[in-house]
C-alpha cells in the first residue's frame, strides 16, 4: 500500500492499522523494515499505513522512507518516547503496531497482534523470551538481569501478567493509548505505557515474538545503566506502596520492636553478647526514618490521587480522609508533647543527681526516647504544611476560574 492509497483510506475512515517506527539515523535498515511492513499489509489485506516518526535523522532516512511510500512525521523533541508520542498523535489507523526500525523485529509476522487487537485487547505486548531470542540479539546483561528484574518488579508492583515488560514490538488501540496522556520522552516510555495502561484498567495481552540481531553497524541508542535506572525510577515513582510504605513499615516495625525490648535495660542475646544503649539508639533512628517514609508515602499517594496521576481506590480514599494537614499537625503536637514530657522527666531525674555523671543508662534511654518523639513530631508538623502547599493548586483547579467582577458603571 503506497502513501496515496493510505491517505485516501484515511479520508474515508477505512484505515485499520498504522505500523509505526521511531527513527533516528536508521538508513541501513529502514528500507528492509518498511518493505516487510508493507508486505504484511498487502498479504493480510489490511487497509493501513507505514508511519515513520523521524527524530532528526541526518543520514537520508527520511528520503528512503518517502521514496518507499511510507508517511514521515518529523518529531523535533529528542528521545525514544518523544518520537513515539509524535507518531501516535499522527497515526491514522484504529490500531497501531510499533517497533524499532533496526530490523531486529519481524514486521512481516504481525498477525497475532492484529488478531488480539481485533478481539478487543487494548494493548498487546510482544514477549521475546517466549518467541525466541537469537544469539547476539540481546546483551547478556539485558537478557539475564535487566529485563527479567525490571519485568519482575513491574509484575510485582502493578500485578500485570506481562513476562517481557520492555519489548519494543507491541500493538494497541490508538484511542485507548491517547487517553492515557503519556508524558515520558525517553526509553522509560515503554514502562509508562504498560503501567499507565494497567492502572487505567486496559485489557493487556501478550503474544510470543522473535528478536534477532539488528542490522546496524553503529552502537544502539539504548544506554544500559542510564536507561535501566530511568525504567526503575519510573516503576518506583508510580508505586508509593513499594517506594515508601513497605520500607517505612519495615523500618518502623523493626525499630519499634528493638526499642521496646531495650527500653528498660540491656538484652542478652548469647553469652558475652548483649544489646544495650547503642542498639536502642539505632532502633530509635530506624523508627524516625520509618515514620518519615510513611509520611512521604501518605502525602505522595494523596497527591497522586488528587491530581489523577494514580487512580483512586479504597485505600487512597481512606488516606485522603485520615491524612489532612490539620489532623497531621494536631497529631504532631500530641507527639511533641509526649516527647517533651519524657525529656523533662529525664532532666528532673538528672537534677536529683545534681547534674552529675550518669552511671545508670536508664536516664539516657529516656532522653533518647523523648528526642525521638520530638523529631518525629517536627517531621510530621512540617510534612503537614507540605501537604497543604500541594493541595492549593489542586483545590484551585477543582474550584474553577473565579467569577468575573462587574466593572464599575456596568
Amino acid at each position: 500500500m503506497n502513501a496515496v492509497t493510505a491517505t485516501r483510506a484515511a479520508d474515508s475512515g477505512q484505515l485499520e492499522l498504522t505500523i509505526l517506527m521511531p527513527c533516528l539515523d536508521e538508513a541501513e535498515t529502514l528500507a528492509t523494515c518498511i518493505g516487510k511492513a508493507q508486505g504484511f499489509l498487502r498479504r493480510a489485506g489490511i487497509a493501513g499505513e507505514v508511519l515513520i516518526a523521524d527524530n532528526g535523522s541526518t543520514d537520508g532516512s527520511r528520503e528512503i522512507a518517502t521514496g518507499m511510500g511510507a508517511r514521515v512525521v518529523p518529531v523535533g523533541q529528542k528521545g525514544y518516547g518523544a518520537a513515539l508520542l509524535g507518531g501516535i498523535a499522527a497515526a491514522r489507523g484504529r490500531f497501531v503496531i510499533m517497533g524499532d526500525a533496526d530490523d531486529s523485529y519481524d514486521f512481516g509476522a504481525l498477525d497475532p497482534f492484529v488478531a488480539r487487537l481485533r478481539d478487543g485487547a487494548d494493548l498487546v505486548m510482544g514477549n521475546r523470551f517466549q518467541g525466541g531470542i537469537a544469539a547476539g540479539a540481546m546483551p547478556v546483561l539485558h537478557r539475564y538481569l535487566g529485563n527479567p528484574v525490571l519485568s519482575f518488579l513491574g509484575r510485582l508492583f502493578f500485578r500485570i501478567g506481562t513476562g517481557d515488560f520492555h519489548c519494543g514490538l507491541r500493538g494497541f488501540n490508538a484511542e485507548a493509548i491517547r487517553r492515557l496522556d503519556l508524558q515520558t520522552t525517553g526509553m522509560e516510555f515503554a514502562s509508562e505505557m504498560v503501567v499507565r495502561g494497567a492502572l487505567a484498567g486496559l485489557r493487556i495481552e501478550e503474544v510470543p515474538t522473535t528478536l534477532k540481531p539488528d542490522g546496524r553497524s553503529r552502537p544502539p541508542h539504548l544506554r544500559t545503566w542510564r536507561d535501566g535506572w530511568r525504567h526503575l525510577k519510573f516503576l518506583l515513582m508510580y508505586n508509593p506502596r513499594w517506594l515508601f510504605f513497605i520500607p517505612g513499615l519495615a523500618l518502623t516495625g523493626l525499630g519499634t520492636l528493638f526499642a521496646a525490648l531495650l527500653l528498660f535495660g540491656p538484652l542478652v542475646v548469647v553469652d558475652n553478647i548483649s544489646l544495650d544503649l547503642n542498639t536502642f539508639m539505632a532502633a530509635c533512628f530506624m523508627v524516625v526514618a520509618g515514620v518519615q517514609l510513611l509520611t512521604f508515602g501518605a502525602i505522595s499517594r494523596n497527591y497522586a490521587a488528587m491530581t489523577g496521576i494514580l487512580p483512586g481506590n479504597a485505600r487512597s480514599d481512606w488516606l485522603a480522609r485520615t491524612i489532612s494537614p490539620d489532623r497531621l499537625a494536631a497529631n504532631a503536637a500530641i507527639c511533641f508533647a509526649g516527647g517533651a514530657l519524657f525529656f523533662g522527666y529525664a532532666v528532673v531525674r538528672w537534677a536529683r543527681l545534681d547534674f552529675g555523671p550518669l552511671d545508670d543508662s536508664e536516664i539516657a534511654r529516656i532522653v533518647v526516647l523523648g528526642l525521638t518523639l520530638i523529631i518525629i513530631a517536627l517531621q510530621a508538623f512540617f510534612s503537614a504544611f507540605l501537604l497543604g502547599v500541594l493541595e492549593i493548586p489542586v483545590k484551585r483547579l477543582k474550584a474553577g476560574p473565579p467569577p468575573e467582577t462587574p466593572r464599575a458603571g456596568a
